[in-house]
């Protein structure tokens, strides 16, 4: 692929692999996961993600400025901002979606417990086993029944189980995105046929079935209705003593709700996006730092 110029700044830049979009699944999942049926999630409240001075380029246009963040263990990450300021870029960039776009390129880390997951050691598909991700709008495989959906990436690792530990899968991953009780009596139904909250944690749950440390969530909730979005927050709620989450949102009051830690985004003047500051919500919320945060989450911004 094609790079832009050396940053001004002399960190050293990546060229990052040429994968055509065809190559891995829209889900994230992939071919060749190393797994083995069981219990999902991480556990241990998944893995510590770092962020060490991350700029992004597509093409020649610099859309990410020296981004450095720390998303815990065991804990929520909100990332908030206006549009176009860098947010779903950035969490693509944490689990190497974002070198699936034709002249995109980076510089700076992403550590997952310490380890940089664009060493050119670390396969593309090990990064996205262990960093999932669930997409705004919901993408469950339609021909698959929802049991097959929720298994869906260990079959595509050719991943061998018994019929009895496969069905104790689904419901255990079921059960953890808060979508068992609906759909038990109706696992070999189709995937699609689901309202949109209930295909939503349907997705949640083909994530998790692969046990992953971190899953990142672009704007889950933007598409659905009140009840669903609230039934979607439990799960957050209840997912993070086993799997870090990172979660975009434009919405003040779920950030507020579901996140411990957060992070504000802005780009200005059509210069790169950048964080211009993050801490606890609470702070972030109550007593920031810099005024353009307290005008963005006070609804007071632009």
């Amino acid at each position: 692929m094609t790079s832009p110029s050396a940053p001004a700044d002399g960190s050293a830049e990546r060229t990052l692999i040429d994968l055509h979009p065809s190559e891995v699944p829209e889900t994230g999942l992939v071919p060749d996961l190393d797994v083995q049926p069981g219990r999902p999630g991480g556990g241990d409240g998944g893995a510590t993600l770092d962020a060490v001075q991350v700029s992004a380029w597509f093409g020649s246009h610099k859309v990410l400025e020296r981004v450095s963040l720390t998303m815990r263990a065991g804990t929520v990450t909100a990332l908030i901002g206006p549009s176009g300021c860098g947010k779903s870029t950035f969490l693509r960039i944490l689990n190497r979606m974002h070198e699936l776009v034709p002249g995109a390129s980076l510089a700076g880390e992403v550590l997952l417990d310490g380890d940089d997951v664009y060493d050119a050691g670390v396969k593309v598909t090990d990064t996205r086993r262990r960093i999932g991700m669930v997409f705004q709008k919901p993408n469950p495989f339609p021909a698959m029944s929802i049991a097959e959906n929720v298994t869906a990436g260990l079959k595509l690792a050719g991943v061998t189980a018994g019929r009895h530990e496969r069905n104790d899968l689904v419901e255990e991953c079921l059960t953890k995105a808060g979508l068992w009780r609906e759909v038990r009596d109706r696992l070999r139904s189709p995937g699609g046929a689901l309202s949109g909250g209930q295909q939503q944690r349907l997705c949640i749950a083909r994530s998790l079935a692969v046990r992953p440390d971190v899953l990142l969530m672009d704007e889950p909730c933007s598409a659905l209705d009140p009840t669903s979005t609230r039934r979607i927050e439990e799960t957050i709620a209840e997912l993070r003593d086993e799997v870090t989450i990172v979660i975009v949102t434009h919405n003040m009051q779920q950030a507020a709700r579901v996140s411990q830690h957060c992070a504000f985004f802005l780009a200005e003047d059509g210069a790169p996006g950048h964080i211009v500051e993050s801490g606890a919500t609470n702070a972030i919320f109550s007593q920031p730092a810099d005024p353009r945060t307290a005008d963005y989450v006070h609804g007071r911004f632009g």
